[in-house]
């Protein structure tokens, strides 16, 4: 989007005109842009046209109102296809949303607890990763060591093989319990 400023001499006023401009990624070398004097040549039906010169190809493309489009860029002979290109990309686009459209997508929720955790704490915590692994999701359970608490790692891999046990109707660890620093952590994925 870009900004012009108009003056009009005859009623001596002055105005902002906002004015937006699209413009088409272009992936191939369309018409004039193709660098080749002969060009393997497929027309709108995807016949084949033989070898025929770049002059030729364009001319015959811009009688049908289309555009020449270079498809191969072979050294020898580049492949060109006679199409409509703004068409064409926006196809290409159709296509892509709906490839991200059916892409599974997921998040990894993550939940921080202690390694002296109460019962209680313990069982509302389950809960949600049980309905963040229900929902497709993946959970990261923290476990954060404080002060002197670092002399009792095994009691943190105890909670978090609780937690494993506790969830282990609809999920399955990726891998064993891992510390990095002071933290201790496991990712649990739902069973397929």
């Amino acid at each position: 989007m870009f900004l012009e400023y108009w003056i009009d001499l005859n009623k001596n006023q002055s105005f902002f005109v906002f004015m937006e401009v699209f413009y088409i990624k272009q992936d191939l070398p369309i018409n004039e842009q193709i660098r080749a004097n002969k060009v393997q040549l497929i027309d709108e039906n995807g016949e084949q046209r033989g070898e025929t010169s770049l002059n030729e190809a364009l001319d015959l493309a811009f009688s049908k109102k289309l555009d020449l489009v270079m498809v191969s860029p072979n050294p020898n002979l580049p492949v060109c296809k006679i199409m409509n290109y703004g068409k064409y990309k926006f196809e290409q686009a159709k296509k892509e949303k709906e490839a991200r459209k059916k892409q599974k997508t997921f998040e990894i929720k993550e939940i921080r607890i202690t390694p002296n955790i109460e019962q209680h704490d313990f069982e509302f915590k389950a809960k949600n990763a049980k309905k963040f692994l229900e929902e497709g999701n993946k959970v990261k359970i923290t476990l954060k060591f404080r002060g002197r608490e670092m002399n009792y790692v095994k009691l943190g891999e105890e909670v978090l093989q609780k937690f494993i046990n506790e969830l282990s109707e609809i999920s399955v660890p990726e891998k064993k319990p891992v510390l990095e620093g002071r933290n201790m952590f496991i990712i649990l994925a739902k069973k397929s």
